[in-house]
C-alpha cells in the first residue's frame, strides 16, 4: 500500500505543485525572460540600425559609384574633344607649314631661274665679246691690214647679230 500512495495523486500536493509551477513561472518570467526579452530588442535594434548604416551607406557608394561614372565621362568626352582640337590645329598648322614650304620652293625656284638667265646673258655676252675679239684678229690676219675703229665696231656687231641669230 505504500506504493500505492507513491503512484497516486495527493490533492494539497497537486494543489501545492501547481502553485509552485505558477510562481516559477511568474519568476522566471519576471526576472530571466523580461531581462533576456530586453536584451533581445536592444540587440534586434542594434541589428536594424547597422542594417540601416549598411543600406545608407551601400546608396552613397551606388551614389559616388554614379557620379564618379558621370565624371568619368565627361573626362573622356573632354580628351576627345581635346584630341580632336588638336589634331585640327595640327592639321591646320600642317597645311599653313605646306603652303609656305611651296611659296619657299616657288621663290628659291624663280631665283634661281632668274639667277640662270643673268648667267646665261653674262656668258653669252662674254662670248660675244670674246669671239668678237677672235673673230677681230683672224680678220686683221686675213686682210692683213689695220682695220678703223668704225670698221671693227661694224664687224663685231655684224659678228654678234650673225651669232645671236644662230643660237
Amino acid at each position: 500500500m505504500d506504493a500505492q500512495n507513491l503512484v497516486g495523486i495527493v490533492p494539497w500536493t497537486f494543489v501545492a505543485q501547481i502553485c509552485n509551477l505558477f510562481i516559477q513561472v511568474y519568476l522566471i518570467k519576471r526576472f530571466l525572460f523580461k531581462p533576456i526579452n530586453e536584451m533581445l530588442a536592444k540587440r534586434k535594434a542594434k541589428a536594424d540600425a547597422q542594417i540601416q548604416d549598411a543600406v545608407k551607406a551601400k546608396e552613397e557608394a551606388q551614389a559616388m559609384k554614379t557620379e564618379y561614372e558621370q565624371n568619368m565621362q565627361d573626362a573622356k568626352t573632354k580628351a576627345n574633344d581635346i584630341v580632336a582640337q588638336a589634331q585640327k590645329t595640327a592639321s591646320i598648322e600642317s597645311e599653313t607649314m605646306i603652303r609656305e614650304a611651296q611659296q619657299q620652293v616657288a621663290a628659291i625656284k624663280a631665283k634661281a631661274e632668274a639667277d640662270i638667265a643673268q648667267e646665261k646673258r653674262k656668258a653669252v655676252n662674254e662670248i660675244k665679246d670674246e669671239i668678237g675679239d677672235i673673230a677681230m684678229e683672224i680678220a686683221g690676219k686675213v686682210i692683213e691690214r689695220e682695220i678703223c675703229e668704225d670698221d671693227h665696231t661694224k664687224l663685231i656687231d655684224e659678228f654678234i647679230a650673225n651669232v645671236g641669230e644662230t643660237s
